[in-house]
């Protein structure tokens, strides 16, 4: 399993109403096979900066799958409009110790 990591700036007093588009857009991953988590964090000293973390397959199922889906297309809709910049996006895998 892989986690998607999107690191995403919001628009200066959009915080509020991206949070709750993402709320609203959570469902849209977690329908979509080979997505088993969503969750979102925000950065506590600069509330603008938020991180995404999704749990995937593999990488091509976000990267490929998910990506040209009508799902990501309503994610997209639903939170863009907030975005200060494009996010950009990392996966990480955890390294067994």
């Amino acid at each position: 399993m892989v986690t998607e990591i999107a690191h995403l700036l919001v628009k200066a007093g959009e915080e509020t109403e991206f949070e709750k588009k993402v709320a609203l857009a959570k469902p849209h991953f977690l329908s979509f096979e080979g997505c088993h988590g969503v969750t979102l964090a925000r950065c506590v000293e600069n509330p603008q900066q938020y991180q995404l973390f999704v749990q995937w397959d593999t990488v091509q199922r976000h990267m490929v799958d998910f990506r040209q889906s009508e799902n990501f297309q309503k994610w997209r809709e639903l939170v863009s409009p907030h975005f200060q910049e494009a996010p950009w996006v990392e996966h990480v895998a955890d390294v067994p110790l």
